[in-house]
């Protein structure tokens, strides 16, 4: 059992929620407890979730952070990558 004293002010807060929710003040507790629980429980992050960091990106080069270092890897695949359709044939269209 459980036994508290509320200001008039937190009375005519907890008399309308009762009266909008349509609900007994045993169940409103119940459902603030259980709110404030989940908030204050961790939840896991997006890579805990995902299964932890990917190891493609662990295992590549350290400075990848980089902005400059970035900037110029897509500068050589992209380059590369044109080399290469330059140097296939061009079939003759018919």
């Amino acid at each position: 059992m459980l036994n508290i004293t509320l200001d008039s002010t937190s009375t005519e807060y907890l008399t309308e929620i009762l009266t909008q929710e349509n609900i007994t003040s045993d169940e409103l507790v119940k459902q603030l407890l259980h709110d404030r629980w989940l908030a204050l429980k961790s939840r896991p992050t997006i890579l805990e979730r995902m299964g932890g960091y990917p190891e493609i990106l662990l295992q590549g080069p350290e400075n990848l952070s980089d902005r400059d270092f970035r900037k110029q890897q897509i500068l050589n695949q992209v380059q590369t990558r044109h080399d290469r359709q330059q140097a296939e044939p061009c079939l003759p269209s018919s």
